[in-house]
C-alpha cells in the first residue's frame, strides 16, 4: 500500500471546513489544524473540531491560540461591544463580523506547520460567491498568498493552497457534503450561541438557506429559523 501525501486542513468546526476535510480525505492523509482567536463561540467550535477529529481520524492534529486578534479587536466576533447583525444578509458592504485579515494569520500558521511536518497541501474552506463578502475570502487573496508561500518557504517544500469551495454556493456545499458523507451534524456555524444555534445571525441564515435550497434538513437545533 502506497503512503499518501499529507495535507493540512484548517478546521474551524464549521460546515465549510467539514466538507473541505471530506474533499481532502479523498487524496491525502489528514493533519487537522484549529485556531482559537478569542471569538464568542470559541469553546463550541473547538468542541466541533474535536468531534470532527473523532470522525475523520486525522494522523495529526494541532490547536493553536492567537487570542491577540481579540486584543486587536475590530470585529463583532471578538468584541462583545460590537453587535452581531441578525435577521438578514449583508449587501454591498463588509459586515461587522469580518475579523481583519484573519485568513492571513490562519494560513501563515498552516503553512508553517505544513513545512515542518512535510505536508504538500493546505486546504481551507473559504467561500467567495455565497459568503458574507469578507475580503480575505476572495480568490485573488489566495492567489496572492500562494505567491508569498512560494517566495517565503524552502524550495523543496512545494506547499500548495487549495480552496475547493471558493466558487460554490451554500446549497452546492451541502450537496457535496451529503454526497461525500460529511458529518454536517457535528459542525457548528452560529456566530453568537454555543448551546442552541440562534438561527438569525448571518452565518445561521446562510447555512439554513443552503440546506433548504439543497433539499435537506439541517440536524442541529435552532432557537428559530428564518
Amino acid at each position: 500500500m502506497c503512503r499518501r501525501d499529507l495535507a493540512v486542513v484548517l478546521v474551524s468546526g464549521g460546515m465549510d471546513s467539514c466538507v473541505t476535510a471530506s474533499i481532502a480525505s479523498i487524496d491525502y492523509s489528514l493533519a487537522f489544524l484549529h485556531v482559537n482567536y478569542g471569538h464568542r463561540t470559541e469553546k463550541r467550535e473547538e468542541r466541533a473540531f474535536n468531534d470532527l477529529c473523532n470522525f475523520f481520524k486525522p494522523v495529526k492534529k494541532l490547536i493553536v491560540d492567537i487570542s491577540y486578534l481579540k486584543q486587536i479587536g475590530g470585529s463583532a466576533l471578538t468584541d462583545k461591544n460590537i453587535e452581531i447583525p441578525k435577521g438578514g444578509l449583508s449587501k454591498g458592504c463588509v459586515p461587522s463580523t469580518y475579523v481583519p485579515f484573519r485568513n492571513a494569520h490562519l494560513l501563515s500558521i498552516a503553512v508553517s506547520w505544513a513545512e515542518v511536518i512535510g505536508a504538500k497541501r493546505v486546504y481551507i474552506g473559504a467561500v467567495e460567491e455565497d459568503s458574507s463578502g469578507y475580503p480575505d475570502c476572495k480568490e485573488e487573496f489566495f492567489v496572492a498568498f500562494q505567491e508569498a508561500v512560494n517566495k517565503g518557504t524552502k524550495p523543496d517544500t512545494e506547499i500548495k493552497i487549495f480552496t475547493p469551495l471558493i466558487h460554490k454556493s451554500k446549497a452546492e456545499i451541502v450537496k457535496i457534503g451529503m454526497h461525500l458523507g460529511s458529518p454536517l451534524e457535528l459542525s457548528w456555524s452560529c456566530y453568537s450561541e454555543e448551546d442552541i444555534a440562534c438561527g438569525v445571525c448571518e452565518s445561521c441564515i446562510l447555512r439554513l438557506k443552503g440546506f433548504k435550497e439543497a433539499g435537506y434538513e439541517d440536524k442541529i437545533p435552532y432557537r428559530e429559523k428564518k
